[in-house]
C-alpha cells in the first residue's frame, strides 16, 4: 500500500505542479496588494479542493453510469497525461494544466480569478480530474478504507503544498526565476511520462486479459 501511495503521491505532485503554478499565480495577481494575492491563493485552492473531493467520490460511479471501462479509461488518461508531459517537457503551455492565451488576457480584467482560472483550469484542470479517475477508480471507501484515507492524505498533502507555493510565489520566482522553474517542470515532465505509459500498459494489459 506504502509503494501505491507514494506513486499517487507523485503523479498528483508532478499533475498540479505548485512550482510550475506559482510563476503563471504571479502574473495573474501582478499588482495586487499582499492581501489580494493571500485571498486568491486561499479562495482558489479551497475550491480546488472541493473540486477534486467531488470526483474522488463519484469518479467511479461515473465511469460506471457512462459504461466506460476501467481499462479504456487507463489507456485514454494515461495517453492525455502523455500528452501533458510533453508539454511540461518542452515548456510549452497548454490547455490541460494552465490556460491559454485567451483566458488569461480575459482574467486581467476581473478582479477575482480565484474560481477561473486558477482553481479550474490551473489547479484542478484536466490533468488533475484525469488523475484522481485513474487512481480512485475501484477504490472504495467500505473495502479499502486505509488506501482510500490515504489517498485522500495524499491529494490534501499536494493541495496544502501548492498553496505554500501559491502563498511564496514572489520569492519562489526571485528564487527560480523562469529558467529554473522551467528545468524543474522538465524533469517533472519526463517522470509524468513514465507514468502516462504505465497506465496505458495497464489499461492494455486488463483490455486484452477481459477479450
Amino acid at each position: 500500500m506504502l509503494d501505491q501511495l507514494v506513486t499517487i503521491f507523485v503523479t498528483f505532485l508532478v499533475v498540479i505542479d505548485p512550482i510550475g503554478v506559482a510563476p503563471i499565480f504571479s502574473a495573474l495577481t501582478r499588482g495586487g496588494s499582499d492581501r489580494y494575492r493571500r485571498r486568491m491563493a486561499l479562495k482558489s485552492t479551497f475550491i480546488a479542493t472541493l473540486i477534486m473531493l467531488f470526483f474522488v467520490f463519484t469518479g467511479d460511479s461515473l465511469l460506471r453510469l457512462l459504461g466506460i471501462s476501467l481499462a479504456a479509461f487507463r489507456v485514454s488518461g494515461g495517453a492525455l497525461l502523455f500528452l501533458l508531459a510533453i508539454d511540461m517537457v518542452f515548456a510549452r503551455p497548454s490547455g490541460l494544466r494552465s490556460a491559454t492565451v485567451r483566458e488569461q488576457e480575459e482574467a486581467r480584467y476581473k478582479e477575482d480569478v480565484s474560481v477561473f482560472p486558477l482553481a479550474f483550469p490551473l489547479l484542478a484542470g484536466p490533468g488533475a480530474l484525469t488523475t484522481i479517475l485513474l487512481t480512485t477508480s475501484g477504490i472504495r471507501p467500505q473495502t479499502q478504507p486505509l488506501l482510500f484515507a490515504g489517498l485522500l492524505g495524499v491529494m490534501l498533502s499536494v493541495l496544502l503544498l501548492t498553496l505554500l507555493c501559491l502563498l511564496l510565489a514572489p520569492r519562489l520566482m526571485k528564487l527560480l526565476g523562469e529558467t529554473g522553474a522551467n528545468v524543474i517542470d522538465r524533469l517533472l515532465g519526463v517522470i509524468l511520462a513514465a507514468l502516462a505509459v504505465q497506465f496505458m500498459l495497464e489499461g492494455l494489459r486488463a483490455g486484452l486479459s477481459g477479450a
